[in-house]
């Protein structure tokens, strides 16, 4: 297994860069030749969807997608991948965005019975609770 940095998804998911971009599928291309899973850790989605929110501007849905399209690749492996899944559902019901729903999640996976914050826009999501 190999595991890949933000940069890597970020040209997989917007081709901003042709070369590089072809690098990344020549990559996965040659990864799956070898069998060989690849690696994305739950930081580094998090950075990904900060980067395509931030810096390319992409909407709630494009980067929903765009994690669900990740997470459909039989090529990656999704460190903690349910509550990825679940963080992704949460984000198309309740208010907050998808990083404050994986960390809703993977709290909760660790035996947390909510995850207190300041961020108002939380304070109806049923992992959270207003501090």
């Amino acid at each position: 297994m190999t595991g890949v940095d933000t940069n890597v998804l970020v040209r997989l998911l917007t081709g901003d860069d042709n070369a590089q971009t072809d690098r990344v599928h020549r990559f996965l291309t040659q990864s799956r030749a070898a069998a060989e899973t690849v690696y994305v850790s739950s930081l580094v989605l998090c950075e990904t969807v900060w980067v395509l929110r931030s810096i390319f501007k992409k909407t709630r849905q494009d980067i929903l997608h765009a994690v669900e399209r990740l997470l459909d690749l039989d090529i990656f492996e999704i460190e903690d991948s349910d509550a990825v899944r679940r963080a992704l559902q949460f984000s198309r019901t309740e208010p907050g965005d998808f990083t404050d729903h994986l960390i809703g999640q993977l709290n909760r996976e660790r035996g947390c019975r909510f995850t207190v914050t300041f961020d108002r826009d939380l304070r109806r999501a049923s992992d959270f609770s207003m501090l």
